[in-house]
């Protein structure tokens, strides 16, 4: 076992024993970070120099804070980041993230505009029944394997109209997509200081103009640990937000100081919520050994067997979910036509932790996301932006997340293509 794993099973004892240990002693060696960065975590792929239209086009940097609840500024009182809400644009009511509200299907759909259904990252994990092959985003073969990746993500938009970008770690950025990588970009490492990537946007703002990227993107991954580890109203969620919050006001005076037009556009791919810990196995409710089973997502290997699995759950009905043919999912879900989707479709009612059977390793966080944001508000992700072609002091009625891609193709003048998002709903916080 690493010493990662070690210290977090450390942790978890203790909060399963109720006494959350001192998070400054532990915690922040792990959620908020202290490993040394590899040596070849960032990989400059020599992509072409920016072109005279790219040129003249201002800079976003595009920040994730992974698992930040929307009302985690004012449920946690972060100061700097409620002040830059009222200098900036903003969602107070939250932004609505992609069904199921996970990491990896939301990072995807914030950098192509597309429903899961359409980029076909349904799950973070997920069984594809054409290739007969699984997909795990914790595979770094997998995770960087283009071919599981569906629509063009910002970058390669902007690599393809003569434009730079970077991303560091932003879930999907190191596989080959739509053509195109990132000209930068960073191999993921979790649990570093979040201060390596703030420096990374620095040296790629200082590169000379033909050099330097114009869509920059960072990944930051401190509260989706503690929440998950601690809960979301928890004193570590609170030193987390806190954590974040200091960063991100060193990040804008740092694009302040570089003299450049830069917009920052900083969201997160979903919320944070505390899961009922009564847990669900799905071999409880039906005959799964003609099913091939991927977190939450079931396979059968026929028509009839289908069939036969969504009537036994339909026989013993439980009100903490809902059981479907994938063909009557809610329309308003955006969860069909895909088969990577699974038939028949689990969707929880509540906040509840899903295994395929009681064996194999049990989940222990105390608070999880996923969940339809219909069903459990807590879902909802946070959006803001600032910066020289935002408008001061909007706040925007909440809006679906497919929405952003639209919206900083806009800043940076690149054309989007035809995607499930638009930029209307945003266009109140644009001045031009």
């Amino acid at each position: 076992m690493s010493f990662v794993s070690c210290v977090r099973s450390f942790i978890l004892a203790g909060v399963i024993a109720g006494s959350f240990l001192p998070l400054k002693a532990v915690a922040q060696h792990t959620a908020y970070g202290s490993v040394t960065p590899r040596p070849d975590m960032i990989v400059d792929t020599g992509g072409a120099p920016n072109d005279a239209h790219a040129l003249k086009q201002h800079y976003v940097v595009l920040v994730s804070l992974d698992g930040f609840r929307y009302s985690y500024p004012k449920d946690h009182g972060a100061p700097y980041l409620q002040g830059m809400m009222k200098q900036g644009a903003t969602a107070p009511d939250g932004m609505i993230p992609a069904y199921p509200s996970l990491t990896f299907p939301n990072h995807w759909t914030l950098v192509t505009g597309l429903y899961p259904e359409h980029h076909g990252l349904v799950r973070n994990s997920f069984y594809d029944p054409e290739r007969k092959q699984s997909y795990r985003y914790t595979d770094p073969v997998a995770n960087s394997d283009g071919s599981w990746y569906g629509g063009v993500p910002l970058w390669s938009l902007a690599e393809q109209q003569g434009m730079r970008a970077a991303t560091f770690m932003w879930p999907g950025s190191e596989a080959e997509v739509a053509g195109h990588r990132p000209t930068m970009y960073a191999k993921f490492q979790d649990y570093l200081d979040g201060h390596v990537g703030l420096d990374q946007i620095s040296k790629w703002l200082r590169l000379p103009a033909a050099e330097r990227p114009h869509l920059m993107t960072l990944y930051l991954s401190a509260t989706d640990h503690a929440g998950h580890w601690y809960g979301p109203d928890s004193e570590q969620e609170h030193e987390a937000v806190h954590v974040v919050d200091g960063l991100m006001s060193e990040l804008r005076s740092r694009l302040d100081r570089s003299g450049l037009p830069v917009d920052l556009v900083i969201v997160s791919d979903h919320g944070m919520v505390q899961n009922d810990n009564d847990w669900v196995n799905l071999d409880q409710y039906a005959d799964l050994s003609h099913t091939v089973t991927s977190e939450w997502l079931m396979y059968p290997d026929s028509e009839a067997e289908k069939e036969k699995v969504y009537e036994s759950f339909k026989a013993h009905p439980d009100k903490r979910f809902e059981i479907y043919r994938q063909k009557d999912v809610p329309e308003r879900l955006h969860y069909t036509g895909n088969p990577r989707i699974g038939d028949p479709v689990i969707v929880a009612n509540v906040p509840i932790i899903v295994h395929p059977s009681a064996t194999g390793v049990a989940r222990a966080d105390l608070a999880d996301h996923g969940y339809d944001v219909a069903k459990v508000p807590q879902m909802k992700s946070f959006f803001l932006a600032i910066g020289p072609d935002i408008r001061k002091d909007v706040k925007l009625p909440s809006f679906d997340n497919v929405d952003v891609y639209s919206f900083i193709a806009k800043l940076l003048d690149l054309n989007p293509g035809r995607t499930d998002g638009e930029v209307g709903p945003l266009k109140a916080a644009l001045k031009r």
